[in-house]
């Protein structure tokens, strides 16, 4: 964690506030999604570690990296952490664009699943 600016100490003892800052700043300064992105995931076990309430931590950054960034690795890994700070139609959207082969891939099994067996067995029961 030294490379983003935060100590492991650091990352465990500031607090909301200050972390909220330091995190928003290094963004700003180096605009590196992944290194805020993996700064996050600390916080959010650090948020099941302790009393204190570090859920929903910046928000509205996380929407701008996962939303109006180009996609990187780190998005793809970490993404499912995140489920909380979307909506269901933004998180089908986000999807999208993350697994844009994986989506049409299964797109495509759903169709042919009712093509070639959910339709013809169904009038094979209506006969």
């Amino acid at each position: 964690m030294e490379d983003y600016g935060l100590s492991r100490r650091q990352l465990f003892t500031l607090t909301r506030k200050t972390l909220e800052r330091r995190v928003t700043h290094y963004y700003k300064k180096t605009n590196d999604g992944n290194g805020a992105i993996q700064i996050l995931v600390a916080l959010q076990v650090r948020d099941e570690l302790e009393a204190a309430d570090f859920s929903m931590l910046l928000k509205r950054l996380v929407r701008h990296i996962f939303l109006q960034t180009r996609s990187t690795a780190a998005m793809r890994r970490f993404y499912s952490y995140f489920a909380a700070y979307f909506e269901k139609k933004e998180w089908r959207l986000l999807t999208i664009k993350l697994f844009p082969a994986k989506t049409y891939i299964a797109e495509k099994i759903h169709a042919l699943y009712t093509q070639f067996i959910k339709e013809p067995l169904a009038g094979l029961a209506g006969s």
